[in-house]
């Protein structure tokens, strides 16, 4: 079972539901703002991702809490991502022990359709 984490509005997360539905792909949609992910499942992930694909730096979220300026430190930014899940790049998929962070459809296609 595919898990998808994001919300509902986003345009990246949509393409990303429309991807699964399309090619018959069961997941469980797991909504940032009704279902935070704590630091223990970010840690999770950076296990098989990496700090600079995970923290949305381009995002509104980013831009309006003033993090650049901050300088902060790898665990500083861990710590915010916690806090402040739409720093999250959107969607996040992980399933078997793999995770992909935003959408991209090649890599959809070149790993979720071999699972």
């Amino acid at each position: 079972m595919v898990l998808l984490y994001g919300i509902k509005n986003c345009d990246s997360v949509r393409k990303a539901v429309k991807f699964l539905k399309a090619h018959e792909i069961p997941y469980e949609f797991i909504d940032f703002r009704e279902t935070p992910v704590n630091e223990a499942t970010i840690r999770r992930w950076l296990a098989k991702s990496d700090l600079k694909t995970l923290l949305n730096t381009r995002g509104t979220t980013y831009r309006t809490l003033g993090l650049k300026a901050l300088d902060l430190s790898d665990e500083e930014k861990i710590g915010w991502l916690a806090k402040e899940n739409m720093l999250i790049k959107r969607p996040v998929l992980e399933f078997e022990d793999k995770v992909i962070v935003g959408y991209n459809e090649s890599e959809y296609q070149n790993t979720l359709l071999h699972i």
